[in-house]
């Protein structure tokens, strides 16, 4: 495992440092052009006195990653499909959280709007994965705990599955922001684990991981509980473009099962409880979706629910790495 300290430790400090010193000037802007958060009736009580808290933050991290790697992608260039699908999900988010803002609710884009763009730029990102990206096995996937046996799919079917992993990495990581601090903290560990698979099966990758980990780091200081601003989906759906990409890029996108399962979790909740309360008409299984809510109505603390998610998340990360 080669460490450098140009291409792995001065991005995380570079991406932290612009992250830190633009949301102090980021929120107030905010707060003017009054980018607030409009909270769901239907949401947790608790949660009412966030609204109108700074929505729209996660421009921030799109700054920091993307001034970060266009200082390595010209020795790096395995990073750009990585940066565009970071970039391009980000930009859907910023529009989706323009909505909401300037009409003052809490949908934004409707759901095939949304889901229309997002295939644009997956398809985009499928493109160049297969006509750019420089890979031996293209449609190979390294399985958990196997020493690195890849398992290779039809072209056709592995497109297909590349839809699948993205749109559902990127909606799992969109219903996790729901609490102060929960979508960064947990994001920052599964970064951690990018790093190290990334040192381990191609090191170029590294400058863009870490440039996300201190681009959350420098966000979290601000996100943390009680938050002065909000990622919105312009974070939200950006880290679900990242998570998603770079584990196809380093063909790995498996391990999502195990060290994003909190995403997983997130999203598959929400199904349950749609499908169940059409089917029951009107009963539930969890008190409320996303089940971070569930748990805050169980009694919990908002930061209790965020630390457990995230700690839970570093021991799932352990486990992945030793399935590397």
């Amino acid at each position: 495992m080669n460490i450098d300290f140009f291409t792995v430790i001065c991005p995380v400090f570079i991406s932290f440092v612009i992250s830190v010193i633009l949301c102090p000037l980021l929120i107030p802007v905010l707060q003017k052009l009054k980018f607030g958060q409009t909270i769901r009736d239907e949401g947790p009580e608790s949660h009412l006195k966030k609204n109108g808290t700074p929505t729209m933050g996660g421009i921030v991290i799109l700054i920091s990653i993307l001034v970060t790697s266009l200082i390595y992608v010209g020795i790096c260039p395995e990073i750009i499909p990585v940066l565009i699908m970071t970039i391009g999900f980000g930009l859907i988010g910023f529009l989706d959280d323009y909505i909401k803002v300037v009409k003052k609710r809490s949908l934004g884009l409707t759901v095939l709007q949304k889901l229309g763009l997002q295939f644009v730029v997956t398809a985009f990102f499928t493109y160049y994965y297969f006509q750019v990206a420089d890979l031996a096995t293209p449609t190979g996937i390294r399985i958990p705990f196997t020493e690195g046996f890849a398992f290779e799919m039809p072209t056709w079917l592995f497109v297909i599955f590349i839809f699948i992993v993205v749109l559902g990495t990127v909606n799992g990581t969109n219903f996790t922001d729901g609490l102060d601090g929960l979508a960064s903290g947990v994001t920052i560990v599964v970064a951690g684990f990018f790093l190290v698979a990334a040192l381990t099966i191609d090191a170029g990758m590294s400058p863009i991981v870490t440039a996300v980990m201190g681009a959350l780091m420098g966000f979290l200081i601000f996100n943390t509980y009680p938050a002065r601003v909000f990622m919105g989906d312009t974070g939200s759906l950006a880290l679900g473009g990242f998570v998603s990409s770079v584990a196809l890029m380093l063909q790995i996108p498996l391990f999502i099962l195990i060290v994003g399962l909190i995403y997983l979790l997130e999203v598959v909740s929400v199904m349950l409880q749609v499908g169940y309360f059409k089917l029951t008409h009107g009963k539930r299984i969890f008190k409320m979706a996303p089940i971070h809510h569930h748990f805050e109505l169980c009694g919990y603390f908002e930061t209790q629910v965020v630390s457990a998610f995230t700690i839970v998340t570093a021991l799932l990360c352990l486990l992945g790495i030793m399935a590397l």
